[in-house]
């Protein structure tokens, strides 16, 4: 890469492909409505080696691992039918590196999941699904 093409890189916007647009924005959405129903809001989008965390909040003395599905129809299946057992492992695992990181806490934790329904590209809808899923097997915290 050339000096140009480097310098042009830091300066140039790069678009983010829809999809990535409607998930950063469902986000945006879920923490707002969960900020109103009372929940501190602790972190976004955490990331470790074996995944990712939408939102992570605290709910009174629970630690709350938030994962967020946006979409734009419901023709087929709800938006929370996406986190399967696949999925719950891989938040698992990641909530264990996030609670790692705070030397392992005594702290009750749960998985919550918000439905973010669009309609022309406006919020129709958010559902918050409270303790959606329990921690996945054969991890365990507490």
């Amino acid at each position: 890469m050339t000096l140009w093409q480097r310098i042009k890189a830091l300066f140039v916007k790069k678009v983010l492909p829809v999809h990535l647009q409607r998930g950063a924005f469902g986000e945006r959405e879920a923490k707002k409505h969960l900020k109103k129903l009372g929940l501190k809001f602790l972190t976004a989008n955490f990331r470790s080696k074996r995944g990712e965390i939408d939102l992570i909040f605290r709910d009174q003395d629970c630690l709350v691992f938030v994962e967020v599905k946006t979409r734009s129809s419901e023709d087929w299946t709800r938006p929370a039918a996406a986190v399967d057992a696949h999925k719950r492992r891989l938040l698992s695992q990641c909530a264990l590196d996030y609670l790692k990181l705070l030397k392992r806490p005594m702290i009750k934790i749960r998985f919550d999941i918000v439905e973010v329904l669009l309609l022309d590209g406006n919020v129709r809808e958010v559902r918050h699904l409270p303790n959606t899923f329990n921690i996945s097997a054969p991890y365990r915290y507490g």
